[in-house]
């Protein structure tokens, strides 16, 4: 009974909590509208590429990109109007960089 209740509603919340994520070309399918800053400080989200899908962790800011929109958990849209962003971020190149900045 444990193992059942493990594969059908612990493994799935999971996987769906991880930050793997698909560039939308359309900005009315994204989850979150995002601006690329070319400034660390301007931030709000420090955020670290990965090629390695089990590297993505929930709300830590490592991203695994995904070529598929039904393999994402975030669905986002990069825009060139910082006013329209839900999220501005920063690409950082240290994994230890990533997540949420404190302001």
């Amino acid at each position: 009974m444990r193992i059942l209740f493990f594969l059908l509603f612990a493994l799935p919340m999971a996987a769906a909590s991880a930050q793997i994520v698909y560039f939308s070309p359309n900005k009315s399918e994204a989850d979150k509208v995002v601006f690329v800053s070319s400034n660390a400080t301007d931030a709000d989200l420090m955020v670290f590429k990965t090629n390695f899908k089990s590297d993505a962790r929930p709300e830590s800011g490592v991203w695994y990109e995904t070529e598929w929109r039904s393999g994402a958990d975030l669905v986002v849209y990069l825009t060139q109007n910082r006013s329209e962003a839900d999220w501005v971020i920063f690409y950082t190149k240290n994994r230890s960089e990533a997540g949420t900045r404190k302001r």
